[in-house]
């Protein structure tokens, strides 16, 4: 049983699934749709310098050095590696292909105009980083209405750098000029063939030139690769999208892929199901109680993984005497105080002890007590919800999720096999 829908848990129950396991997963997909799209590895090491690194592997051995605790310590580079391969191949073959550099981290246009380092990107946003690089003569691209995309922000932010960088406003064709306009919508309208082409002309008239055209990601829901293309032969420019504010197309395309697919594999899928109760069972294994808004129906499963996440997840419960585990009330490494959890200042250097709090595990991934000791032996957690890592401020949200359910199926499946 994987309980939990996020990075984490998705990829947890595809290894799982690809493992040639029986797959049970509950949890709550809409978590996905905040994710930018873009898989981060470990982009910012040492967090408290604030050091934005090229090289994930290199930030990696300095990391494993310097907190042995950390999740990433739990395993060898190329089990991380391999971990990230396989995600992006399955993605690849159901339609979502991802673009990266091997050893380096890709430099990618965030929507305020500054620049970040990740380690893949979705295809339809890598020219965007080629155009980054080359300071070529780019046009980008504002919808009217569009809430937390600038164009000419970008354009201020960057300009100096990159001179032949330009800025152009478009209304949505068959929308009115006033009003918000909704990711979600434009990106339906656009796999219309007929819509498509009407947006095309209205950014053609302020090409004029440029070898790229950046747009919000809004291309497309299910045909984003197909629109990318007609674009590009309309424009007779390379066309790229640039990561929105959350909750975004590209993580919708990831719910909508994971949801999809993942079933095929032979997954039973539960989404938009809790697990509100889960007990284990005498003789080993656990009974676990899911639903909508209440318990509806029971699951008996030999193992359980635990990815609900941190406090947005509800996997994590801030509480006057401390956090707690929501749901099988497993020690929390957190400060032995209230008061220790946060620094003086939002932005404090050093960050703050909270979000470092979390579930402690073995080499196994199995959660632990205070003294190491494992909770209980068919119990595994992956994801943000382990204790020792700030995913945030070293950039390393996927990296860790996919990494860590990497680590914890390896695991299952290993005692699986031993115990048959």
């Amino acid at each position: 049983m994987v309980i939990g829908a996020g990075m984490a848990g998705m990829a947890a129950t595809l290894f799982a699934a690809q493992q040639g396991l029986h797959v049970v997963q509950a949890g709550l997909t809409g978590e996905v749709i905040y994710a930018s799209g873009v898989f981060d590895l470990l982009g910012v090491y040492p967090p408290k310098e604030r050091r934005v690194r090229n090289d994930p592997w290199d930030a990696l051995n300095e990391l494993v050095t310097a907190e042995p605790h950390h999740p990433y310590a739990r395993l060898a580079p190329d089990a991380i590696r391999t971990a990230m391969d396989t995600l992006t191949a399955y993605l690849a073959e159901i339609g979502l292909p991802y673009k990266g550099h091997r050893n380096r981290n890709t430099t990618l246009l965030t929507p305020v105009g500054t620049v970040k380092r990740t380690y893949r990107v979705p295809e339809s946003m890598w020219a965007g980083s080629q155009a980054l690089a080359a300071k070529a003569p780019c046009l980008i691209v504002d919808l009217v209405g569009l809430r937390g995309f600038s164009a000419r922000q970008m354009v201020e932010t960057l300009g100096s750098a990159w001179p032949d960088l330009r800025t152009a406003t478009i209304d949505v064709p068959g929308t009115s000029v006033h009003g918000p306009k909704y990711p979600e919508h434009v990106a339906r309208m656009l796999e219309v063939e007929a819509d498509r082409e009407r947006f095309a002309a209205a950014i053609a008239t302020h090409v004029n030139g440029a070898a790229y055209v950046g747009l919000p990601a809004v291309l497309g829901i299910y045909q984003t690769s197909e629109i990318l293309a007609d674009l590009e032969k309309h424009l007779n420019a390379r066309v790229f999208e640039i990561p929105t504010m959350p909750p975004a197309i590209t993580g919708l395309r990831l719910k909508e892929a994971f949801e999809r697919h993942l079933p095929v594999l032979g997954v039973e899928a539960h989404y938009h199901h809790r697990v509100f109760d889960a007990r284990p069972l005498p003789g080993g294994g656990f009974k676990l109680q899911m639903g909508k808004s209440e318990p509806e129906h029971s699951v008996l499963a030999d193992r359980v993984l635990l990815a609900t996440g941190r406090f947005i997840g509800k996997g994590l419960t801030p509480k006057r005497d401390g956090i707690h585990e929501a749901l099988f009330n497993l020690p929390v490494h957190q400060p032995k105080h209230r008061d220790e959890w946060y620094a003086g200042t939002f932005l404090a250097p050093q960050g703050h002890a909270v979000s470092r709090a979390g579930i402690e595990t073995d080499s196994q991934f199995q959660p632990v007590d205070a003294v190491g000791r494992v909770v209980h032996e068919r119990l595994y957690a992956a994801g943000s919800i382990l204790a020792h890592q700030d995913w945030m401020r070293t950039k390393s949200g996927v990296g860790l999720a996919v990494a860590s359910a990497w680590g914890a199926v390896k695991a299952i499946a290993k005692q699986v096999a031993t115990s048959s």
